[in-house]
């Protein structure tokens, strides 16, 4: 199980520092007149910084180490 957890947060450390952000669709329903809704949809973007990254690759890594020894 820990191997796992580590192989999955040197996957996401990897991606984060190869993509450095993503995006999603997110509606919002502003308006209600009777039975009509009005709702919208925005687009947000959310950037994944460096120094995270870098530090989930390192837990990822020490873990695998760590897990290793027995």
């Amino acid at each position: 199980m820990r191997k796992l957890i580590a192989i999955a947060l040197i996957a996401a450390g990897t991606a984060g520092l190869a993509w450095g952000s993503f995006s999603y669709t997110k509606e919002k329903h502003d308006v209600k007149l009777g039975p009509l809704e009005f709702s919208v949809q925005e687009k947000e973007t959310v950037n994944v910084p460096v120094w995270a990254g870098v530090a989930a690759i390192a837990a990822g890594v020490v873990l695998l180490v760590v897990g290793g020894k027995k």
